[in-house]
């Protein structure tokens, strides 16, 4: 009876957002900006929902989640159409669809990849969407037994598995970067006992470091001045015919598809790896399981198939530990997790309580952003791909110009300007170092909530840090994390694979042959 009454409501929540003809033009104008923002070379889906952040502070809940989820849905998807057309990912995320989508569109096949990768990436947002009503009550369930130690443990993993994910060479790259988010987190009064931290006797720190400004200065000011200085130049794009849906191209690969929404849901749903990583570990099971690998790499539509599904199967994994653990699943979610506290939603475990039909309304937002980013992608996809041949140098200043209205606009506060530079020019160089910047920002987001509750935890014990090793989820996620760390130790791997060869001999003996055999090819 529950189950129908959500159901219920789910659909009336639908009806009732796309009956507002101001819901719909904004979801439509919110769909397309994120198109183009993910067709750009240069600018993300991140960087759009960071600008849109500040400029949805006079919008009502509903209407600034609408604005903000159709951007990220449509900037998740709009990368293709640069992989496709012209070989250069718009995206992180749609990088793998580059290695197939490019040779389709060499054989004069341009227009059923486009047409393939838009009902591929609405397919795999629904799906996402199911998972995120589904499972949602689960984890709830479960977190609302956690207390002060569970909760800084939990953020505390956060930025561990973000850094142990993201960095590019050494681990430790991405763990230092957490810790700085970390400490810049710490600025500012505490929250227990009011005492200032770090302040430098700045009175504009006493509140503490903005997130907007950060997320703005670490996401926009380096692509501003990479994009700069590489200058890109955009080559003429491949000419493409109608585009057509190809259902049937779409069921005879439904069980690809299924596995693909399921490997970009999991992924989504770890904190802080992003749609990516998605996109990439689809691509190697769709390799691997085909029957046909050869084919990979020269043309192979399932490979298109695979990685646009899991990155936009991306999106909705990612709401599910940001809504109910207060966690963001990837970076565009760790600024949805800023907009969100701006407008008074706190996510975690209480959000069913303090907001019970949130979940339902996210839920249905991303059901009309998946339909309207499917129609704007049947029906406008040859004028938005003309936004590809607008010179790059030019519509960088216009994101600068972005950049600062988007920072000074919360509160009107100049000194989010003077936030705003430093901590781009300092991300432009840390990403130059090879440190990324996913669990800086991350680590400025979960900061608070691992401060506060590690404070509050050991002025209830004490002092004492027994209850971690008393309490089975505390000890659950404590393990965890050591085991995180020490992975990635040589030492801790040659011991953990003589014990995989005491345990699993053969299977052991067999990972062996295939990973040496790999290394001779």
């Amino acid at each position: 009876m529950v189950i129908i009454e959500r159901i219920g409501f789910y659909f009336q929540t639908v009806l009732h957002l796309a009956s507002d003809p101001v819901h719909l033009a904004i979801l439509f104008g919110s769909v397309i900006l994120g198109i183009i923002f993910g067709a750009m070379p240069g600018l993300t889906s991140t960087l759009g929902v960071a600008l849109l952040t500040a400029m949805t502070y006079g919008m009502d809940t509903a209407t600034a989640m609408i604005c903000l989820l159709a951007i990220y849905v449509g900037g998740t998807y709009g990368g293709s159409y640069a992989s496709i057309l012209i070989n250069i990912p718009g995206t992180a995320a749609s990088a793998a669809t580059a290695l197939d989508g490019y040779p389709l569109a060499c054989k004069g096949e341009g227009g059923r990849a486009i047409g393939l990768t838009t009902t591929a990436s609405a397919i795999g947002t629904i799906i996402s969407m199911l998972f995120l009503v589904s499972i949602s009550p689960l984890i709830s369930f479960f977190a609302l037994q956690f207390t002060s130690f569970e909760f800084f443990l939990l953020a505390f993993f956060g930025i561990i598995i973000s850094g142990t994910l993201t960095s590019p060479d050494l681990v430790i790259k991405g763990w230092i970067a957490g810790f700085l988010g970390l400490f810049l987190a710490c600025v500012g009064r505490d929250m227990l006992q009011f005492y200032p931290r770090f302040t430098f006797g700045i009175p504009e720190l006493d509140g503490g470091v903005e997130v907007v400004p950060v997320l703005i200065g670490a996401f926009g000011i380096p692509q501003i001045i990479q994009v700069l200085k590489d200058q890109f130049q955009i080559g003429e794009t491949q000419k493409f015919q109608r585009i057509l849906p190809e259902f049937g191209t779409i069921v005879r690969n439904i069980p690809r598809i299924i596995r693909s929404a399921l490997i970009g849901v999991g992924i989504g749903s770890v904190p802080g790896i992003g749609e990516d990583i998605a996109a990439w570990v689809s691509y190697g099971a769709a390799r691997n399981t085909s029957k046909h690998p050869e084919r990979f790499g020269k043309g192979e539509i399932t490979a298109v198939l695979s990685t646009e599904v899991a990155n936009n199967a991306c999106v909705g994994g990612a709401m599910i530990p940001l809504l109910n653990l207060g966690i963001p699943g990837s970076p565009p979610a760790a600024m949805l997790l800023g907009a969100l506290m701006l407008h008074g939603v706190t996510p975690g475990p209480m959000i069913t309580f303090e907001h019970p039909n949130f979940i339902i309304e996210v839920a249905a937002i991303l059901l009309l952003a998946s339909m309207a980013m499917w129609v704007v992608g049947m029906l406008l996809a040859k004028q938005v791909v003309k936004v590809l041949r607008i010179p790059t140098q030019i519509f960088m200043p216009i994101i600068g110009v972005l950049c600062i209205i988007g920072s000074y606009a919360l509160g009107m506060n100049i000194f989010n300007l003077y936030l705003m530079l430093p901590v781009g020019i300092i991300s432009y160089f840390l990403i130059e170092m090879g440190y990324p910047i996913a669990p800086l920002v991350i680590g400025v987001i979960l900061g608070p909530m691992a401060d506060e509750n590690l404070r509050r935890a050991l002025m209830v014990s004490q002092g004492s840090f027994m209850p971690v090793f008393t309490r089975p989820v505390a000890l659950l996620l404590f393990l965890v994390i050591v085991w995180t760390v020490l992975s990635q130790f040589p030492l801790f791997k040659s011991f953990k694979d003589r014990l995989l060869a005491k345990i699993w001999p053969r299977r052991f003996r067999k990972s062996n042959k295939e990973s040496s055999f790999s290394d001779n090819e």
